[in-house]
């Protein structure tokens, strides 16, 4: 790393780990810069480049997000890497995903890891993360009519918490050495079915919660005609028949690793959040 202040880039920073990274980072004395399209420090498109290079300004650090709701892009991200690293990045913490060494012919999230590992003049660490807990808390999987609709096929899944995704990612970004290389498989501490999570969510809340388990063919169907881009269904596909097979994630301790505390158990995010389920169904 270089003796001048460090910046961190955060792309994705209006998201979900990417605002608690921000704000993580900040307070623990890094300069902190977030990227999205709107609403963040500087504007930032993916498909428009003309934004990549303002944003990269002064950078040493970057977590890298890839553009979201497709699944072809490892060439866009490998020019947008040139960029940083000619920049000045020399480090970058890149969100993955479980189990990205086994995604499916065509999706390209294994294709960035491996091209980051072959950067000599920058280190990398890899966050994979579990199934991330907020879905049950917004539109990716909402309480509809008191009902979470999703295929699962009475897998399970270690939900992780995107607070913990963000946590690991500031001790990598605040001290990228000790993390160089590094590849870290996010989840909480417990494998919950989505009907065990369904109950947590009505105990809460105070209101009746109920999983259906539909078929994984239907929910996709139901995804694109509500607008998912069609490439996408690789994706869900993918990320569902994981737990459908059986597959799901398990429980590691790289949270407590990184951090030194123990990852969120669901019910203690519940719990925090409750007020997302006790508002007046849509």
């Amino acid at each position: 790393m270089s003796n001048e202040a460090p910046t961190a880039l955060v792309l994705g920073g209006t998201g979900r780990s990417g605002s608690l990274l921000a704000g993580e980072l900040a307070r623990r004395g890094i300069t902190t810069r977030t990227a999205s399209r709107r609403g963040a420090d500087v504007r930032f498109d993916w498909d428009d480049p003309a934004t990549h290079a303002d944003a990269l300004a002064g950078v040493d650090r970057l977590y890298l997000v890839t553009p979201v709701l497709r699944v072809s892009y490892a060439d866009q991200v490998a020019g947008f890497l040139d960029l940083a690293e000619a920049a000045g990045v020399r480090h970058v913490t890149f969100l993955s995903t479980y189990n990205a060494d086994r995604a499916p012919e065509g999706i390209d999230i294994a294709a960035v890891e491996a091209g980051l590992a072959s950067r000599r003049s920058m280190t990398h660490s890899v966050l994979r993360p579990a199934w991330v807990m907020q879905n049950f808390a917004d539109d990716h999987l909402p309480v509809i009519d008191g009902v979470i609709t999703a295929p699962s096929g009475g897998g399970t899944e270690a939900f992780v918490d995107a607070a913990d995704i963000a946590a690991v990612a500031a001790e990598t970004l605040l001290d990228p050495g000790a993390h160089a290389g590094a590849r870290y498989t996010l989840t909480g501490p417990q494998t919950l079915g989505f009907g065990e999570a369904a109950d947590i969510i009505a105990s809460v809340s105070g209101r009746p919660v109920f999983y259906h388990d539909i078929d994984q063919e239907a929910w996709i169907d139901g995804a694109l005609a509500a607008g998912i881009p069609a490439d996408y269904a690789v994706m869900l596909r993918w990320l569902t028949g994981a737990i459908i097979t059986g597959n799901g994630s398990v429980p590691t301790n790289d949270i407590e690793k990184v951090t030194g505390r123990p990852p969120t158990a669901f019910r203690e995010f519940a719990e925090r959040n409750a007020h997302a389920w006790t508002l007046e169904a849509k």
